[in-house]
């Protein structure tokens, strides 16, 4: 996730990966905080973590590197984030077809089975053109 941007404002950490699924980390910072009052992280946050950790989950699931983007991401909120705590994501790429690919996650503190939020994505394969190319020979120059 060092080459996204966005991911590396948010502090997003790749914990751990296998053949197709990923588990990432967002570190808790008084920067993510949306409601200043009680110390919750912007749901954004949550939303962007699963965004990047399903994306990683499908490049772990194909043979070879392809070209994405996010066609669907769809994310139901279960409760708000423990202010202080960091918060993981993790990702499984469930299965993939010739142009899509199909993503189930969780966002959770200590466990998956009191999820902060979960998330079913879908990502279109091959698509044209790489932002991350194009962010590469742009920060080389």
């Amino acid at each position: 996730m060092a080459h996204v941007p966005h991911a590396q404002q948010l502090g997003m950490q790749v914990v751990q990966v296998r053949r197709d699924a990923c588990t990432a980390k967002i570190p808790y910072d008084v920067k993510l905080v949306g409601d200043p009052d009680t110390g919750v992280v912007h749901g954004g946050v949550i939303t962007s973590l699963l965004d990047n950790t399903s994306g990683v989950a499908v490049t772990c699931a194909l043979d070879e590197f392809r070209t994405m983007a996010t066609l669907d991401l769809r994310i139901d909120y279960m409760h708000p984030a423990t202010p202080g705590a960091d918060i993981f994501g993790y990702c499984h790429c469930f299965k993939v077809t010739r142009n899509v690919a199909f993503v189930r996650g969780t966002a959770y503190h200590d466990s998956p089975d009191n999820p902060i939020a979960t998330s079913m994505a879908s990502f279109m394969l091959g698509t044209k053109g790489s932002s991350v190319h194009r962010y590469s020979q742009e920060t080389a120059k």
